[in-house]
């Protein structure tokens, strides 16, 4: 694909190009790591993924995964159960988090894509749409920001529907519940929580009621993938009262 490269040369090439062109011992690392974080986080927190077939149910190219955000362990569960199911998923993640080098490398390494929030952040757009045509998948969390309580103010960003848009994906909606528990407050130490994910019916941009013009049908996608989430969010909690 035009403006693409084949191998990586350093940590900002490594978002424009496919996770099966990284070296060799790139993709051996990162094999490891996701088996080690997989048997780690089933251990601590015992989750399982219910409804995992509709994920991909009505594509089997690459998918823009959204779910709700309570907690960084998180992303481990949502990450590996991908690598388990034989794919690979990019995460977007704030650009504030790219600054120390280590950091960096460990965030490309896993497929991460670097967004400048506030603005319009075109080539990571771009690399967005790339990984979803090449039939790699993407990780959003639209509240921007871990809700670590329901009083919480929460803005949510909807650019994920633009970038299934331009990759011709679907939005596949997901919510967590009981990850906001396993840290208590004023403790950085997780503890181990039993906690739960479920997928929901992915939305497509064809789904939008007839007589729409495009804008408008971006928007209905944005806003019918959100009340998906926070419904599956929902009757997960009202099954495990007291879990968040």
């Amino acid at each position: 694909m035009a403006g693409e490269i084949s191998t990586p040369r350093d940590a900002a090439s490594h978002y424009n190009c496919p996770m099966s062109a990284f070296p060799l011992h790139e993709r051996a690392i990162y094999t490891i790591v996701m088996a080690v974080l997989w048997a780690f986080s089933k251990v601590m927190w015992r989750w399982h993924l219910e409804d995992a077939e509709k994920v991909h149910a009505r594509c089997a190219d690459g998918v823009v995964i959204i779910c709700n955000h309570t907690s960084m362990a998180e992303v481990l569960p949502l990450v590996t159960s991908e690598w388990a199911a034989g794919r690979r998923v990019r995460p977007i993640f704030k650009s504030e988090f790219n600054k120390a080098g280590i950091v960096r490398w460990a965030f490309a390494l896993a497929g991460g894509i670097p967004v400048d929030r506030g603005e319009a952040d075109m080539a990571a757009l771009r690399a967005a749409q790339h990984a979803l045509q090449r039939g790699e998948d993407v990780l959003i969390f639209p509240e921007g920001t871990r809700v670590r309580t329901d009083d919480q103010p929460v803005e949510v960003h909807g650019g994920f529907a633009l970038i299934a848009q331009m990759g011709k994906a679907p939005v596949s909606p997901m919510a967590v519940c009981g990850f906001r528990d396993i840290t208590p407050a004023g403790k950085r130490i997780m503890r181990p929580k039993k906690c739960w994910m479920r997928a929901g019916d992915s939305v497509l941009l064809e789904d939008a009621p007839e007589g729409m013009k495009r804008r408008e049908r971006t928007q209905w996608v944005e806003d019918e993938s959100i009340r998906r989430m926070y419904a599956i969010r929902d009757a997960l909690r009202a099954e495990h009262p007291g879990r968040f």
